[in-house]
């Protein structure tokens, strides 16, 4: 166990790990939004939602895309409410 705040270089390090690590970092650091996006955001998700969904009434010869398009909606509806509870102080 170390107990000070360096870690150890690794050794030989393969090309895919280093591209694992760079993702991993790329998707838990924080980014900025404009002001305008960032408020956006909600309505966005639950708009894009409402229209999948109301997209799937069109849908009538692949019927494979059906489930994506359900799934996409509910992901969104969800994420866009999320969103907001947590904006109001809900949690």
């Amino acid at each position: 166990m170390l107990l000070s705040g360096s870690a150890r270089p690794s050794a030989n390090v393969s090309e895919t790990q280093v591209l694992t690590r760079n993702a991993g970092n790329l998707m838990t650091r924080k980014i900025w939004l404009p002001k305008a996006l960032y408020r956006a955001l909600p309505a966005f998700y639950i708009l894009s939602g409402i229209l999948a969904l109301l997209a799937t009434i069109y849908i009538s010869a692949w019927f494979w895309v059906l489930p994506h398009y359900l799934l996409f909606s509910a992901a969104c509806i969800h994420m866009g409410l999320l969103i907001v509870r947590r904006r109001r102080g809900g949690h």
